[in-house]
């Protein structure tokens, strides 16, 4: 959780989910519109005022969002692994199809325009394939320690 104030009134505290990020900034800048319009910020801000003018508030008694960050990033980690790995499964059939289509450049038989055409349009099958499954293993190595972060994580609440 991301907390912004404004310099004319910093006892206004604004709650966003998430990071400080320009689309949480953006998010403070519609709710603190809506404060203004309810009429609960008295203040006037000057004009030009926008989203990188929040000062963000640093909360040091938050120390429980920072133990989170590696579990939540752990958890994030494990579930990109699971999208891969259901995207790399899918897709390896049809790949494997295309590889064997290959076999055609490479002896003398006659193909035909359709032949060819399939064949290309199966190249980007077998990139997209390619590509999906190098990033599933890269990911699944950074996933293993991800793996132990959650298993301290949760051995630690037994």
């Amino acid at each position: 959780m991301v907390q912004y104030t404004i310099p004319q009134s910093p006892e206004i505290v604004i709650n966003v989910r998430g990071k400080d990020s320009p689309k949480n900034r953006d998010k403070a800048m519609d709710r603190l519109m809506e404060l203004m319009d309810e009429g609960t910020l008295k203040t006037e801000l000057a004009d030009g005022f926008g989203p990188d003018r929040f000062v963000e508030v640093k909360d040091p008694d938050l120390d429980t969002e920072e133990c989170d960050d590696p579990v939540t990033e752990a958890v994030q980690i494990l579930n990109s692994l699971a999208s891969l790995k259901l995207k790399v499964t899918q897709s390896k059939e049809e790949a494997l199809q295309v590889r064997q289509q290959i076999d055609i450049l490479f002896n003398d038989d006659p193909v035909t325009e359709e032949q060819i055409s399939q064949l290309k349009d199966g190249f980007k099958v077998l990139k997209a394939f390619a590509q999906a499954n190098q990033r599933y293993l890269i990911a699944r190595s950074q996933a293993e320690e991800a793996r132990k972060i959650l298993d301290r994580a949760l051995s630690s609440l037994e």
